[in-house]
């Protein structure tokens, strides 16, 4: 049997990441963590629990509440992939509206969140095997990752293909309002103070302007199967 490793993929938002990280776990028999959804997970209970006023986040109350917060990863038969569960609550189809999106950025700059939620992921691949995917897996959650892949694309493709899924959810937003949103949270990730968006000068570069998923996936396979042998 091959032996395990563990893959980090990062990158701006809407670039495709967690639909090629699922594929990617699935070919290989990894498990896959979408950490993205943790931060979805917190800036939906902020939501909820009527911590945002105005636009404005209560940082200060957001922390303190933290230990209410327990986020789980529960196997879906009908969708065959991992829903998001916010304290016992199946929230997955919460997380992904462009209200949680507007403010998703701003939480995860709280050193307080991220240091809660790194601990949860690094215990998760304590055992390799695993494919993540977020904004700092290969900086700060797994810097030893044997393949470390950073995502990118156009803003104005992202927008495009990110409208596309809100639409077909049913969600009333226009094109503009995501692009703003996809440009908004691209700057708040890459200059946040604690961990920021960065390439890494190890990592591979994928950029999926031009490419279809099939294509995104074979290039990742090609990429994992070396990183294996190698390994």
């Amino acid at each position: 049997m091959s032996k395990k490793i563990t893959i980090a993929i990062d990158g701006h938002s809407s670039t495709g990441k967690s639909t090629a990280a699922k594929q990617l776990a699935v070919k290989l028999h990894y498990v896959y963590v979408d950490t993205g959804a943790m931060y979805r997970a917190v800036s939906f209970f902020a939501l909820s629990e009527n911590l945002i006023e105005s636009g404005q986040l209560d940082r200060e109350k957001l922390v303190e509440r933290l230990p209410e917060i327990k986020i789980s990863f529960v196997y879906n038969k009908e969708t065959d992939r991992a829903d998001v569960y916010l304290n016992g609550k199946n929230i997955e189809k919460e997380i992904r509206t462009l209200e949680v999106s507007s403010i998703v950025s701003k939480v995860a700059e709280i050193s307080e969140v991220r240091a809660k939620l790194v601990e949860q992921q690094q215990a998760m691949g304590t055992e390799k095997g695993i494919v993540m995917d977020g904004r700092d897996i290969g900086s700060v959650v797994f810097p030893d990752a044997e393949l470390k892949v950073f995502m990118t694309a156009a803003p104005e493709v992202r927008a495009e293909r990110r409208y596309v899924e809100l639409v077909e959810r049913g969600d009333d937003v226009t094109l503009d309002e995501v692009l703003k949103n996809v440009i908004e949270r691209d700057h708040i990730d890459s200059n946040r103070e604690d961990s920021p968006l960065i390439q890494l000068p190890e990592a591979k570069l994928l950029d999926t302007s031009n490419m279809t998923r099939e294509e995104q996936f074979e290039l990742l396979v090609s990429w994992a199967e070396a990183a294996i042998e190698n390994s």
